[in-house]
């Protein structure tokens, strides 16, 4: 099977991951947000804060490390795994030690309990990271999709069981425990890869070499993804945390299910393209492109209908996440194609450049959600949002340091998906203003109908070849290479 054909069959498997998985999870979370208060979700978000920061410096870049090698020996594995468990533990330790002075920092004495029941996830954590990247270096996207979809069903179980029995806030506490426990139990079930007791010095000096940057990349990230959370917990409480924690639930889970299932497949790919530079450009463009014919019309759509999704799927009384949800999809519109930038750096060897982007929008983010926080949960999703469009050319411009990058074309490719959303907003506005005496849940369906079809209507006028060529990477990877329908953008 050509690359070509591994990439395409990997991104049909991620995308059972993420669909399936995903997707399932948001039907738990919806279910929890009529079961739970929002207090209850604003305390695990907070305590989700220290428990995501510990992760990564758990992790330590190693995963990726193990994809990006050329050359991967037994030593690199071992080594990486016995790292990770050491850490592991020591996190876990770590959390039940400091669980109380953070709490008091914070004001929320309700947060201690919380931060002890979760310490176990860090080793929990530790125990799969190795077999994960062996997957996902070997693109083995349908078992990461089993291991995905079998913990998530493990976790809604326990954590629905729980609500439904009255244990509130440990609902949603139990399900994070019982899904990555799943997830540890399947992915040993199905790796052949065990550790041995080989750990070398000079092992772990080649795989710190690469990700002590990845490192610094996943510390930036956590720090423009959870810095929000962490201002708005201990500035306005953890119920306003809990209605800016549902609005951004939803854009995180249409981001993974919309990018996530590329951008999962799209870092090996380039990684094996990064002596290419041609090819990995037109990979690039084509995750890009494609991406954006999904994402873009899902954003745009949800803007214009967060009137009526919340109160539709989640209950009137998470009605102040509303404003959050429109500011924050107007941010997923560009962060959906956004995101494949740092992968092309590091995939080349550059991870340094993409520290340097990050850098600057960390900066820019926490400074930004610390003056908007003052004017509430709407501010700081704004905040988001400008963050996200002055910030991107940033990375752009350094990829085109390393690749024959165009800026015209690679805007161009977007003009398709672009036009046809702006249209699928027209159309859902025009129904607004003209709205019979619907149901939010019947408006919804037409909105959709309507918007739906205005939006593919433009995409085949202004892109006829679209549907041919996915149509084509889709036969790829069951037919030779020279039946695929080439890709004229790329």
């Amino acid at each position: 099977m050509s690359l070509r054909q591994q990439a395409v069959s990997g991104v049909l498997w991620s995308a059972l991951e993420k669909w399936g998985g995903k997707l399932f999870s948001l039907l738990v979370f919806l279910l929890l947000a009529r079961l739970l208060s929002p207090e209850d979700f604003g305390l695990v978000a907070l305590a989700g804060v220290f428990v995501t920061f510990a992760q990564v410096v758990v992790a330590q870049g190693l995963a990726e490390a193990i994809i990006q090698r050329d050359e991967l020996e037994r030593g690199h594995l071992e080594t990486a795994f016995w790292i990770n468990v050491a850490t592991g533990l020591a996190a876990t330790a770590l959390t039940l030690l400091l669980a109380k002075p953070i709490a008091a920092g914070l004001g929320t004495p309700a947060l201690e309990p919380i931060l002890r029941a979760l310490s176990p996830l860090f080793l929990l954590n530790s125990l799969n990271a190795v077999q994960t990247a062996l997957m996902r270096r070997d693109l083995a996207f349908r078992s990461l999709a089993a291991r995905t979809i079998g913990a998530n069903i493990a976790g809604g179980v326990v954590g629905i069981g729980m609500a439904v029995a009255g244990y509130g806030v440990w609902s949603l506490v139990g399900q994070q425990l019982a899904a990555k426990a799943a997830e540890v139990a399947l992915l040993w079930s199905m790796s052949q890869w065990r550790p041995g007791l080989g750990p070398s010095g000079r092992h772990a000096r080649d795989l710190f070499g690469f990700s002590v940057h990845t490192v610094g990349i996943s510390l930036l990230t956590f720090l423009s993804r959870h810095s929000d959370d962490l201002l708005i917990g201990y500035v306005l409480g953890p119920v306003a945390l809990g209605y800016y924690t549902v609005a951004y639930r939803v854009l995180s889970t249409l981001l993974d299910v919309l990018t996530g299932v590329t951008r999962q497949v799209a870092f090996p790919v380039f990684s094996r393209l990064q002596q290419e530079p041609e090819r990995l450009l037109r990979a690039f463009y084509s995750a890009t492109r494609y991406t954006a014919f999904a994402s873009f019309p899902t954003f745009f759509a949800l803007a214009a209908l967060a009137p009526e999704v919340i109160p539709v799927f989640f209950g009137p009384q998470w009605g102040p996440s509303v404003p959050v949800m429109m500011w924050l999809a107007v941010a997923g519109v560009l962060s959906s194609v956004t995101f494949f930038n740092g992968s092309v750096l590091v995939a080349v060897g550059k991870p340094s450049w993409s520290l340097f982007a990050m850098a600057l929008s960390v900066v820019a983010a926490v400074v930004g959600f610390a003056v908007a926080v003052q004017w509430g949960i709407v501010a700081v999703a704004a905040a988001v949002a400008v963050r996200a469009y002055v910030f991107s050319p940033v990375s752009l411009w350094l990829i085109g340091r390393v690749l024959p990058l165009s800026g015209r074309a690679y805007v161009r490719q977007f003009v398709p998906a672009a036009a046809g959303s702006l249209g699928l907003v027209a159309a859902v506005v025009a129904l607004r203003l003209a709205r019979p005496p619907l149901p939010d849940v019947a408006f919804l369906a037409l909105a959709g109908v309507l918007g739906s079809a205005v939006y593919l209507g433009t995409v085949q006028l202004l892109a006829p070849t679209a549907r041919t060529e996915a149509l084509g990477l889709l036969r790829s990877i069951r037919g030779p290479r020279e039946a695929v329908t080439p890709d004229p953008q790329t």
